[in-house]
């Protein structure tokens, strides 16, 4: 099958993109920056790149008219406290003007699960965004997770930053609100088994690990998993905004995210029916299944994609090739140059700098440093990177966004994205 994958360089898009090309099918990637799209030679070697952004007007149509299928992962959470909501609603009726004149057959859309009456204004953007993408002229297919648990994902991120830096926690009593969560590799496999299935077509679908858990469950079996005891206390007292800031304060989320999870984490999330499990026949992972699963993916440096990656992760929201050249004139410039004895193995190191390397000269002060701009409401060191030697343009580096990265032309160009 041709399949349309949008939101290819994103969390869930970087894992669904191999397993689509093992199938065998023909992908088109629909990014807004093909520069940004960070995969190996190989795999850019089988796929066709368009770059489309969806919240623009469409001016010509360049999507294929020849696609069977499309991949509708498109989420702007993250992107802003207030319009995330209109930015969405605006995506889905674009990617209806794109698709609508070609001989597409099947959309699959990987929404929230919407089951509560009072819904947080993410999940009602979700739920507004199906209602756009069930008006189109294709069969549609919805399927409604909850929490993703994975390496590199927000939700597992948060709770590792959480558990390792913070044996006793105070928290806000959101962390007693139930959910469900799901490993990636089963969102993977049930986005994989309703292409092209006939009795997926135009219906929704809960999907959903075995275990329902409060956030405070979740925090308690993590530190089971990893052989440690946390304690955890919770206060009626801590309003969302307070709650926000303490999440952007002791993990590497953005503070806009982090306002968009709890006014979420206060809504259950709760799956209520497993038809798409009887129908494809996959067994979910339990959650302590799914956090191990994670971690051998970290241990063996193996973590496709991460959610730090990604542009609303920092302050970095233009095209990177607009930025490649130098200015000449409205910056300071310092030229060093040094002789070495071993290139290849100063490349190396240079390769690793950053996240759990750090910088090989006054690496406390960077940390300093970094601390400042996360006070004044920066990204400050906490993002890391997401594998140890490997760097793609686009991926975030510590308080750096990577511009260029070409090994074989030994240059490496960051952009700051400190906001002090």
């Amino acid at each position: 099958m041709k399949i349309l994958l949008t939101g290819a360089n994103g969390y869930i898009g970087m894992r669904l993109l191999p397993q689509l090309l093992e199938m065998g099918h023909e992908i088109v990637c629909a990014v807004r920056d093909e520069s940004r799209l960070s995969v190996d030679k190989e795999i850019r070697s089988n796929i066709q790149i368009i770059e489309i952004d969806f919240l623009e007007e469409p001016k010509e149509n360049i999507v294929p008219k020849d696609i069977d299928a499309a991949y509708f992962l498109i989420h702007s959470m993250s992107s802003s406290t207030q319009d995330f909501d209109d930015m969405e609603a605006k995506t889905a009726i674009n990617f209806n003007k794109y698709v609508n004149n070609t001989n597409i057959k099947q959309v699959i859309y990987l929404s929230g699960i919407v089951n509560d009456e009072k819904l947080s204004k993410h999940l009602q953007s979700r739920k507004n965004v199906e209602d756009i993408l069930y008006q189109g002229k294709y069969n549609l297919t919805v399927l409604r997770a909850g929490i993703i648990v994975g390496s590199g994902s927000s939700s597992f991120e948060i709770i590792r930053d959480l558990c390792e830096k913070l044996p006793v926690m105070i928290t806000p009593k959101w962390v007693l609100t139930k959910t469900q969560p799901i490993a990636i590799r089963d969102v993977i496999a049930f986005l994989t088994g309703v292409l092209g299935h006939e009795k997926t077509y135009n219906d929704s679908f809960d999907i959903a690990g075995p275990n329902v858990l409060s956030y405070k469950d979740m925090l308690h079996k993590y530190a089971e998993v990893r052989g440690f005891k946390n304690w955890i206390w919770t206060v009626p007292v801590m309003t969302p905004k307070l709650s926000s800031y303490w999440l952007y304060f002791v993990t590497s989320t953005s503070y806009k995210l982090a306002l968009n999870l709890v006014d979420s984490m206060k809504i259950e999330v709760i799956a209520k029916d497993t038809r798409l499990q009887e129908i494809l026949g996959i067994e979910p992972h339990t959650y302590k299944e799914a956090i191990d699963l994670a971690f051998k993916k970290i241990e063996q440096n193996l973590v496709i994609s991460s959610w730090k990656d990604s542009m609303i992760s920092g302050r970095f929201l233009e095209n990177l090739e607009k930025h490649i050249q130098v200015p000449k004139y409205g910056v300071l410039k310092d030229y060093k140059q040094i002789k070495v004895k071993n290139p290849e193995e100063v490349l190396e190191r240079i390769w690793r700098i950053g996240g759990e390397t750090g910088w090989y000269y006054g690496n406390w002060l960077w940390k300093i440093r970094g601390f400042l701009d996360k006070i004044w409401g920066g990204v400050g060191l906490r993002r890391g990177r997401t594998h140890p030697d490997k760097i793609f343009a686009g991926d975030a580096l510590d308080f750096w966004r990577v511009l260029l990265a070409d090994k074989n032309a030994k240059r490496l160009l960051l952009f700051a994205e400190m906001k002090l």
